[in-house]
């Protein structure tokens, strides 16, 4: 459930050696490494903080080092929070400190080294829109620790605002960059077909990045985005009129099976292991015909433990959100972040595909599969 291509490497942590994982993860070394985490976890939202507040962007509108003071005044925040902040973001090494010795005097200054990561949105090293998702997931764990107890769960509708927007803003700058420069143009056939004017589903579009992502790289097609998270549909609707696209993107406030007519491409990006019932909506995809796409996390092919930082990101996610969103629906198959390639293999099959396909499309986070009719 991320988006840029350069955030995390693979392969870094972990082993299948037990004797390499004990040295890894032995009892002095997880101490510091939990330590090292209660660090990165303060740090992270320190981030929120900065963002929500638009500390980043008053730093980086102005170009120039500020005081805590011009800093709160820019941004209608009390001065001594806002000293506060910028002396932990410099002591953690997000900010520049000027030497005055004064600390209201003091004048802080955004690197440009950091302004990727904290300012540009449609920069594939844009990662606060993860800590906003962290966070924003956090804030339930009390309902996360009861799910736990009880077997419910935990909706998307819970999580709230900044899990929803932290989500769609950490895939934006991929479905509106890599996607339809790169991603698509390699699958020659999907390729074709779109560039021929073609019809297009988009189901589970959230904020419609996605959908609007296709039809700027492809301006002869027509998409459809299907969400049943009601605020997700109203935000991409106004997305689409802010991308001048309106004419030939719509959204819809509905399941997939409610679509009228055929499509010639179907997409279901990164949604398809949150449904409590998958194997109904691919289904209602096998039933709106053309070629059949599916992006999901890209996670190992078979457990295995200790794992990459990938995984371990992964099942992170399951935890504090994906898992406990599939339980709050009733009968639910309950798949989590985690679906490797198998398990939607037996979806598909169930719903009345053939088999799955692996695209080689390269992204560190994402795997895209064409289902075979």
């Amino acid at each position: 459930m991320t988006a840029t291509d350069s955030t995390v490497t693979t392969g870094t942590t972990g082993t299948t050696d037990t004797g390499d994982a004990v040295a890894t993860f032995g009892t002095e070394s997880l101490t510091e490494r939990l330590f090292g985490a209660v660090l990165a976890t303060l740090d992270l939202h320190a981030v929120y903080l900065g963002d929500r507040l638009g500390y980043y962007r008053a730093l980086a509108a102005e170009g120039t080092a500020l005081t805590p003071g011009e800093l709160a005044e820019r941004t209608g925040t009390a001065e001594r929070y806002t000293r506060e902040w910028c002396e932990q973001q410099a002591v953690t090494g997000i900010l520049e400190a000027g030497d005055e010795p004064d600390d209201i005097a003091r004048r802080y200054a955004l690197p440009e080294a950091h302004r990727a990561a904290l300012v540009e949105v449609l920069s594939l090293d844009h990662v606060v829109p993860l800590a906003r998702f962290a966070v924003g997931c956090a804030k339930q764990s009390d309902l996360l620790a009861e799910a736990f107890r009880t077997g419910g769960g935990v909706s998307w509708a819970q999580h709230g605002t900044d899990a929803r927007e932290g989500q769609a803003a950490a895939n934006r700058p991929m479905f509106l960059g890599p996607l339809g420069r790169e991603y698509l143009p390699s699958v020659h056939d999907v390729d074709a077909t779109l560039r021929g004017g073609a019809r297009v589903a988009d189901v589970g579009c959230g904020h419609g990045w996605s959908a609007i992502g296709i039809a700027l790289a492809y301006p002869e097609v027509t998409v459809d985005g299907f969400d049943l998270d009601e605020p997700s549909i109203e935000a991409a609707r106004r997305n689409a009129v802010e991308a001048g696209i309106a004419d030939r993107v719509r959204f819809h406030h509905a399941d997939a099976g409610s679509a009228d007519g055929t499509y010639d491409v179907v997409f279901a990006f990164e949604c398809i292991h949150d449904l409590p019932d998958p194997v109904a909506v691919l289904r209602a995809m096998h039933g709106l015909g053309g070629t059949v796409v599916v992006m999901d996390e890209r996670v190992a092919e078979t457990f295995t433990a200790p794992g990459d930082e990938i995984e371990r990101l992964m099942y992170g996610y399951s935890l504090v959100c994906c898992l406990a969103d599939g339980m709050a629906h009733e009968h639910s198959v309950g798949t989590g972040t985690v679906m490797r390639p198998d398990t939607l293999r037996g979806y598909a099959r169930e719903a009345g595909f053939a088999d799955i396909e692996i695209l080689g499309i390269e992204d560190d986070f994402f795997r895209f599969y064409r289902l075979v009719r």
